[in-house]
């Protein structure tokens, strides 16, 4: 009975999430912030559907009431938090954003649930604690009319708190990634890539003279050069591709793409040259076979894992995902196509295109060059680091060993990703309102008599 309860949840999640899909991208039709109502509301009825049946399944493999308990606690952070977003804000927030927020953690919390109730319990908490903050964000972002203009404290605050990671971090993976505060471990990095979009948002969105130009690459690179030193390839990868292009946008000149192509290739090399564990994952990139009992090993496994789940997955708790080393965190997309299959795995990253797509839609309605700049950054930051992660999966590029926003594990990136959403709903809420364009009357008698 189990296993047939298995089988028909496996094709209802997989139509379920086509279906969000398809509506994700039917509400950026229009020059709205908030466009297609009806497809909105299917959004949000579709989530909670999802949610209901895969705990369903969790709980009739496991068999045990906490997953009970957490799941209804998970109902009630969607109802209410939602809720207090919505009657605080009403229209003016982008009601597509919040479904896809809401979308991206249901799946994070069923795949977490699935590999680690302890990590999915952790992330649920961390999680709600940060919606609290969150709801002031907006709100903040639209009556403090000083944040154009803090540039050096974002700069100073970010460059001073990755120097803290480079003397004090604990090395994790060959990186300095994190430092302990307490019985806590956070990655300032994370934080970080909100105050480096705002610094080069602030500097570039006053001039663009050449002179600005090298000043910002100056401090820019800094930022680079300290991750460089912690190791911490995959953020500052992250850090350089925003800067090009918010450089590109805000100037609207290619020659500063194709140097940044240039130094990226220049200095991909010397980080292959200069740091082992970079070798070690072109290597297990290259040719994961050869080293599959060692180097290669992580990689093979996440392939062995799409392959096997193939269109349609395996179902919950048929596969083998946690044969994947951290797969709760590098790797969790490869357990989402294992048991829920290739069909829901690519709706997923539909999905956050389509987050990127609301995300360049609210930078294009904002009248100010700042928050436009802002935007754009933080869509940039959130793709990049979307792709790095499945890329790394799908050995379509190195592993870099950075989290897939909202759905892996990590107390740290879940929380600055939050933020980064409520930093774009601010701008959202702050979009200057347009004024409703009324007919001649000649044209209303003419509309009336056709």
């Amino acid at each position: 009975m189990t296993a047939i309860l298995t089988a028909m949840a496996k094709y209802a999640l997989i139509l379920l999430i086509v279906f969000y899909t398809y509506c994700s991208f039917m509400v950026l039709r229009g020059n709205k912030v908030n466009s297609n109502p009806a497809a909105l509301r299917l959004q949000s009825a579709i989530m909670y559907m999802i949610h209901f049946i895969a705990y369903t399944i969790i709980f009739i493999n496991v068999k045990e009431k906490k997953i009970i308990v957490l799941y209804l606690a998970q109902v009630l952070y969607f109802s209410i938090t939602k809720g207090i977003f919505l009657l605080t804000y009403r229209k003016k927030i982008s009601k597509a954003l919040l479904n896809n927020m809401y979308m991206l953690l249901c799946i994070g919390f069923i795949a977490l649930t699935r590999l680690s109730y302890e990590n999915a319990y952790k992330q649920f908490i961390i999680v709600t604690a940060t919606t609290i903050i969150c709801f002031f964000i907006p709100v903040l972002i639209k009556i403090l009319k000083n944040i154009p203009y803090l540039t050096w404290l974002y700069c100073i605050a970010g460059i001073v708190m990755l120097g803290v990671v480079l003397v004090m971090g604990r090395i994790t993976y060959g990186a300095k990634i994190s430092i302990n505060v307490g019985f806590f471990a956070f990655q300032p990095s994370e934080f970080v890539k909100i105050l480096y979009v705002l610094f080069l948002a602030a500097f570039l969105s006053k001039s663009q003279s050449f002179k600005r130009i090298v000043i910002s690459g100056v401090f820019a690179g800094m930022h680079v050069i300290i991750l460089v030193f912690s190791s911490d390839l995959g953020s500052a990868l992250i850090f350089f591709v925003v800067y090009v292009a918010m450089l590109y946008v805000a100037t609207g000149q290619l020659l500063w793409v194709g140097c940044g192509f240039a130094g990226g290739t220049v200095a991909s090399l010397i980080a292959y040259r200069l740091f082992s564990h970079v070798r070690i994952r072109v290597l297990a990139f290259r040719d994961p076979w050869s080293v599959i009992d060692n180097e290669g090993y992580q990689v093979a496994q996440s392939l062995f894992a799409i392959g096997t789940g193939g269109w349609l997955g395996m179902g919950l708790y048929k596969g083998l995902p946690t044969s994947i080393p951290v797969v709760t965190q590098d790797f969790i997309f490869s357990a989402i196509a294992e048991e829920l299959g290739g069909f829901f795995a690519i709706s997923l990253i539909l999905i956050c295109l389509s987050t990127f797509l609301i995300y360049i839609k609210i930078a294009m309605l904002h009248p100010g060059l700042f928050y436009k700049l802002v935007a754009f950054g933080m869509a940039v930051t959130y793709t990049v680091q979307t792709v790095l992660t499945i890329g790394g999966a799908i050995k379509f590029i190195p592993s870099t060993g950075v989290t897939l926003p909202l759905v892996s594990y990590g107390g740290s990136s879940v929380l600055c990703t939050l933020i980064t959403f409520a930093i774009i709903q601010g701008i959202c809420i702050s979009i200057p309102s347009q004024p409703e364009k009324t007919k001649p009357e000649d044209e209303e008698d003419y509309d009336d008599e056709e």
